[in-house]
């Protein structure tokens, strides 16, 4: 049985993930605005948003906000130490194209850790839900990370996010070192669906630099609750998903892999970059 908290969050996920559907067929007629160079949002993200907040504020009205459109919306009921993060369209390049891949990202944050989260993909109808130590499902099955023992054979999954561009020589140097042994690297551009991917053993793993909070918070307790490890390029715990905290690098997959991946940033000269 689900939590409350946890039904909450699909029914907010749902709401949003119908605002998507609802507007996928008038991608011309969309306002579209240039947040950051080659880093958009419309005005899609931000109804989808809307409806999503709506619904978790009438659950929950004391909580902190986080939302990638709407930033932090703090209760004026004061402090809370619940905070709920929210990417409403998280893979929006993908959607402007016409690409269908993309999902609505919900995490719920006790302090600065995940307990809850919920990542839907409305085209293909998968609800990926998890709570700290009860697992991660889809579509209400247990599910668990890939088995796979080193990085010979793997299916990895990267991102080139715009806001890391400068890097962007380095980070094809370590794709480049990565497929002497991986099977493949896919590009899918959406964070939070790459990691509900690792945590149901579509992908072995995934690592990506310049990922926000809210592109991960409900990814990286879907990935843990499945068996798998989360870390930076560094091999360090990526410790709790700050508020404040800005853009981040990621690794993630089974216990197995990520050492190796690991590894193989930073001798690919990758990790370097980042000094």
């Amino acid at each position: 049985m689900q939590k409350p908290a946890v039904n909450v969050m699909i029914k907010a996920a749902r709401a949003g993930g119908n605002v998507l559907l609802r507007n996928m067929h008038r991608l011309d007629a969309l306002n579209v605005v240039e947040k950051d160079r080659m880093d958009y949002a419309s005005e899609v993200d931000r109804l989808a948003e809307a409806e999503i907040i709506k619904e978790l504020k009438r659950a929950n009205p004391e909580y902190t906000i986080l939302g990638e459109e709407g930033g932090i919306q703090k209760s004026n009921r004061g402090p809370s130490r619940y905070t709920w993060v929210i990417d409403p369209l998280d893979g929006t390049s993908n959607y402007l194209h016409g690409i269908p891949h993309w999902c609505v990202s919900i995490a719920l944050c006790e302090g600065p850790d995940p307990l809850h989260a919920v990542i839907f993909d409305p085209l293909r109808n998968e609800l990926f839900t998890a709570t700290r130590g009860a697992g991660t499902q889809l579509n209400e099955r247990r599910v668990r990370v890939s088995e796979r023992k080193d990085l010979n054979g793997a299916m990895l999954i990267t991102g080139f996010p715009p806001r890391e561009r400068k890097r962007v020589s380095a980070h094809l140097k370590c794709v480049d070192a990565l497929l002497t042994e991986a099977e493949d690297i896919r590009r899918t551009g959406s964070a939070a669906l790459d990691l509900a991917y690792v945590a149901c053993g579509r992908s072995d793993g995934y690592f990506e630099a310049g990922v926000q909070p809210w592109d991960i918070a409900a990814g990286i307790l879907l990935v843990r609750e499945a068996g798998g490890r989360v870390c930076d390029f560094r091999g360090s715990s990526t410790g709790p998903v700050h508020i404040e905290s800005g853009p981040r690098q990621l690794i993630a997959g089974n216990v197995k892999i990520v050492e190796p991946l690991q590894k193989a940033i930073v001798s690919s000269g990758y990790l370097q970059a980042f000094s």
